[in-house]
């Protein structure tokens, strides 16, 4: 028997937004490769090439939270970071051939990483709220991961990524 959307509880949307961030993982799984391949900032491609491994490990984490609750991973379509991940194409199509392609990559990416952060710190506050210990524990390691990607980005950015795209743009609108 089918569960009214008046029946809905807290640990059903918990498991609705688990599987809307598996989906999500596993797009970004696919879609860093071709990110990464258009990079020329050799730390930025260190960076983003260590994250790609880090997300292995979050598809996998999220396999052990399935298994803490007694299901198999699944996924629910994610419009969300299709869109992100859309974005993402275009931004890099138009501009990865520029001086500011890798400030673009940045840019794409970050938008990622904020939406992860803001999934996985909504999944973790509800598994406290359900008394769920462990998949707490695994969702906590997962945010701080994401927040660390997050950082990393940005630094790489504040630190010259953007000031390279800006400067060999002026130069070459002057030449």
């Amino acid at each position: 028997m089918a569960t009214t959307s008046s029946e809905k509880t807290l640990k059903d949307l918990f498991v609705h937004a688990l599987k809307d961030i598996y989906y999500a993982e596993n797009a970004i799984l696919k879609a860093l490769p071709k990110v990464i391949s258009h990079v020329k900032h050799a730390e930025l491609k260190k960076g983003l090439t260590e994250h790609l491994h880090e997300t292995e490990g979050h598809v996998k984490r999220l396999a052990d939270v399935f298994g803490e609750l007694g299901a198999k991973p699944a996924s629910v379509r994610c419009e969300a970071i299709e869109g992100i991940l859309k974005e993402g194409d275009e931004v890099i199509s138009e501009f990865a051939a520029s001086p500011a392609g890798d400030a673009g990559i940045i840019f794409a990416c970050q938008a990622v990483e904020h939406y992860e952060i803001n999934r996985y710190g909504t999944l973790l506050a509800w598994a406290k709220e359900l008394k769920m210990a462990p998949v707490a524990k695994l969702l906590k390691a997962t945010l701080d991961e994401e927040y660390k990607a997050d950082d990393k980005l940005t630094k790489l950015a504040e630190s010259g990524e953007n000031r390279e795209g800006i400067v060999k743009t002026a130069a070459s609108a002057a030449a």
